[in-house]
């Protein structure tokens, strides 16, 4: 970058009650060759000035009515800006305290009055170097900031078609005609947004919830296409695929996956202490995999499996709060009823196929 050229283009603002000086710095400036300058005798007018004109340079007197340069200088603070500014102070206060003081409010440089020609030419010089090296390495950093952007996303595009294949995979053993971890998927995103959890967390979630029945992948053919209901040895083969979904995922070290083994390992426990595998109980099961059992809960009983139709909306609904406080989380069932006409738009846009014939597929537990 040539900072000898590119400063005689920095804008810089002059703020000093006194008019002479005004046009003495301006006329010296611009025969110096600086292109962009602007004055205001006006120091009240100082922060709004910077906030629109964003100088690369202040030139600021301290003795001024109204308002005097410390002042200035903690209006300036005030101002957000990722940008460092230099403020150089001209005064003929010479004395420690007030140097000391401007200084201490973000002052870089001061210019003593009566000024000397070549020393002002040649500290406005130095700060604006300085300045325009600071933009230089703020816009690298910028850039590099965007390319590190892209290369996240482009590995959490990664990461959700994996999750999404998973997925399928995992579905497509047990329900190979539905749509199961879509809705699932959905419903505990929308719950966790009406609990209040941060965007960051209600993505997250949407994307880690489907791999709720990963370990579905471990429990045998013989028993998941049973036609009809499971004996009671079949079932706790069953209870394994969130043992079996931890398992899978137990090495994961991205947040996408590890999120999911939580799912997959707490999303059968119930809120009094009778579910599986652990037997936790309350705030010991993990938020997600309370969300999860609710929506989980909701997308079975009203999807239609062989061995039953699928329940009406009003009597899963009422299922869910005969749930309350034994299988579910009592503020969480509060948030679902609240989210009804939400999920109930989710159930009916994602609604299964219409299963074929020689298709067979069972869901239990």
């Amino acid at each position: 970058m040539n900072t000898n050229r590119l400063h005689m283009h920095a804008k810089i603002l002059i703020i000093d009650d006194e008019e002479s000086n005004v046009q003495l710095l301006d006329t010296l400036l611009k025969q110096t060759g600086y292109k962009n300058i602007l004055t205001t005798t006006d120091p009240t007018l100082a922060a709004d000035l910077c906030l629109h004109y964003k100088p690369d340079l202040v030139l600021l007197d301290l003795n001024m009515p109204v308002m005097d340069g410390f002042e200035v200088l903690k209006a300036l603070q005030c101002i957000e800006t990722k940008s460092y500014v230099p403020v150089m102070i001209i005064t003929a206060k010479t004395d420690d305290h007030s140097r000391l003081k401007a200084l201490d409010l973000g002052a870089m440089d001061f210019l003593s009055k009566p000024f000397n020609m070549i020393e002002v030419k040649t500290r406005i010089r130095n700060l604006l170097e300085v300045r325009l090296l600071h933009k230089e390495l703020q816009s690298q950093n910028e850039i590099l900031e965007q390319k590190l952007h892209e290369s996240s996303r482009s590995v959490r595009h990664d990461q959700l078609e994996i999750v999404q294949l998973l997925s399928q995979a995992a579905e497509f053993r047990d329900n190979a005609t539905g749509k199961h971890t879509v809705r699932v998927s959905y419903y505990s995103e929308i719950i966790a947004h009406q609990y209040g959890l941060p965007h960051d967390e209600c993505e997250l979630i949407i994307t880690a919830s489907a791999l709720h029945d990963i370990g579905i992948l471990g429990v045998p053919e013989s028993i998941l296409l049973k036609s009809d209901n499971v004996t009671a040895e079949e079932y706790k083969c069953i209870q394994t695929h969130t043992t079996i979904g931890a398992k899978l995922l137990e090495h994961a070290t991205s947040k996408i996956l590890t999120t999911a083994r939580v799912i997959a390992l707490t999303h059968h426990e119930r809120w009094d202490g009778t579910g599986y595998p652990y037997g936790l109980s309350g705030h010991d099961i993990h938020l997600y995999g309370r969300i999860t059992a609710i929506a989980d809960t909701f997308d079975a009983l009203t999807s239609s499996r062989p061995y039953r139709q699928a329940w009406s909306s009003d009597d899963a609904l009422e299922e869910i709060e005969r749930g309350r406080g034994t299988n579910f989380d009592p503020e969480l069932v509060d948030i679902f009823f609240q989210a009804v006409p939400r999920l109930l738009a989710i159930r009916e846009k994602y609604a299964d196929d219409e299963p074929s014939d020689d298709v067979a597929y069972c869901e239990h537990g």
